[in-house]
């Protein structure tokens, strides 16, 4: 069965961004699929603006102390404990400001492509240290060579002060090489597992030895601290540093088939295709590693709009949260109650579970995570309490559970509100030239990606209220966003 033009506009808008945007998708059946992609497209050259959420106190602190070298302790200016201590707490704080600011763009903004793609590029250079000041420039250079040349974005994580931190290569040095952040730039970055030796990361280490960072987080070469010697990696040998690392790794095809399938799996379908992962492949590293024109490759493809790949993917936590913002026009009294639900579904922006990132995919249903994300329209709707029961985790946490570090209205005995105004008012006029006996297929077909009813009006029956117009299409569409199939994008 062919596939209508209106779902194929949801599916695009869907995997190269967070869904329409409140009613829009009543205009998507008239719009052309490649036509609206060269909207998306347009609408995320400009560079963003920089998120920066730092307290000023932090800002103060990495202002009065000029450096961070990592040499006898009479040469290295530190920070009192007093002031790491001060760092931590606020950058705790902090973090939450930039997880609601960052989060707010992606509902927001017009760029839906650049956001969507810095998520993954987010989960791929995944990062997780305590330090507001560090992130917030780590997240700029994502967003801002989002999709631009993966070369440009991998030197610039790289050269970061967040992932320098967080891989240790701070203690990198020629004396005791320090092998974390080469092996991850490695098997995780470019090439992937299975391309390299045991003898290439620890080669390779050596050549990455003296790259540090100062206070401010600016990249630093550490000379002193530099092995001069001859290394010898994939094959190649020479007197290598780091840059040299990172340009021999693009080299390898093995580069651009490893983005090119973590890609493909994340925009297209779980279940790769590898004749179409080896083209996109083949294409990018052609095409020197152009993020744009990859995505173009994907996104203009008539194979992306197959049947097979359309509702076949799982939502992130994060998808789903900003997809219902964007479809609910809304204003939140408590935004924090957000990072309670990533939590809850198992993806809080800026702390990935480990240097891998989330694992995506079916792992972001449990029957605890499933509960959750059928109860959030409803809870959204009622402004019902609920109550979180997760894996302890004090950083994840964030303070969330003291109550000082909480809307006060948003939290009793009995658990959190989420607080919620919904606009219904501007929602409904979305459907007021639609019959009342099309109702339910116009709110299912707007809301599931499917092309037949994959709901019996008659099982969310109980859950819509037929007594007025208004009653109807606000339930009904409670009721189809509760569904397992909202799950699906």
């Amino acid at each position: 069965m062919a596939v209508s033009n209106q779902i194929k506009n949801q599916h695009l808008l869907w995997r190269a961004g967070f869904g329409p945007w409140n009613n829009t998708q009543a205009e998507l059946s008239s719009i052309q699929t490649k036509n609206l992609y060269a909207v998306l497209e347009k609408k995320s050259e400009p560079k963003p603006e920089y998120i920066d959420v730092a307290d000023d106190v932090i800002k103060g602190i990495v202002g009065g102390v000029k450096d961070i070298v990592m040499m006898n302790e009479e040469l290295k200016p530190q920070l009192s404990d007093k002031n790491k201590k001060e760092i931590r707490r606020r950058s705790i704080e902090d973090l939450r400001n930039l997880n609601i600011n960052w989060l707010n763009e992606m509902i927001h903004s017009e760029a839906q492509l650049r956001e969507k793609i810095s998520l993954f590029w987010h989960g791929h250079f995944a990062c997780r240290i305590i330090n507001i000041y560090y992130q917030q420039l780590m997240l700029h250079e994502i967003r801002k060579n989002a999709l631009g040349n993966f070369g440009d974005l991998l030197r610039a994580v790289s050269k970061s002060a967040a992932m320098l931190q967080f891989l240790n290569n701070q203690q990198n040095r020629a004396q005791h090489p320090n092998e974390n952040f080469a092996r991850e730039v490695m098997e995780l970055f470019t090439m992937g597992r299975g391309n390299y030796t045991e003898q290439d990361v620890k080669e390779a280490a050596r050549a990455f030895t003296g790259w540090g960072f100062r206070l401010d987080g600016s990249f630093a070469f550490r000379y002193f601290f530099h092995d001069n010697g001859k290394k010898t990696i994939l094959g190649k040998t020479g007197n290598f540093n780091g840059d040299d690392v990172l340009k021999i790794l693009l080299e390898q095809k093995a580069t651009a088939n490893f983005i090119a399938k973590k890609i493909y799996k994340y925009f297209v379908n779980e279940n790769a295709d590898e004749e179409k992962v080896q083209w996109l492949a083949g294409r990018f590293y052609q095409n020197n590693y152009d993020i744009k024109a990859l995505m173009n490759d994907i996104f203009t493809g008539s194979w992306f709009y197959d049947e097979k790949n359309i509702s076949a993917k799982i939502k992130s936590p994060v998808e789903l949260l900003v997809g219902i913002r964007r479809t609910l026009p809304m204003e939140m009294e408590n935004q924090r109650i957000q990072i309670l639900l990533q939590r809850a579904m198992g993806q809080v922006l800026f702390y990935p579970p480990n240097v891998a990132g989330w694992p995506g995919g079916r792992s972001w249903i449990d029957s605890s995570s499933l509960m959750i994300r059928l109860r959030i329209p409803q809870l959204i709707k009622d402004n019902d309490n609920f109550s979180i029961q997760t894996k302890d985790d004090d950083d994840q946490q964030m303070g969330m559970q003291e109550n000082q570090q909480m809307n006060p209205a948003a939290q009793n005995n009995s658990g959190f509100r989420i607080m919620a105004n919904v606009d219904w008012e501007k929602y409904i006029s979305g459907f007021k030239d639609v019959p009342r006996e099309k109702l339910f297929d116009t709110i299912h077909s707007l809301l599931l990606q499917t092309q037949n009813k994959s709901v019996n009006e008659k099982v969310v029956n109980e859950m819509i209220n037929t007594k007025t117009r208004e009653d109807y299409i606000k339930t009904a569409t409670v009721a189809l966003m509760s569904t397992p199939e909202y799950q699906l994008c």
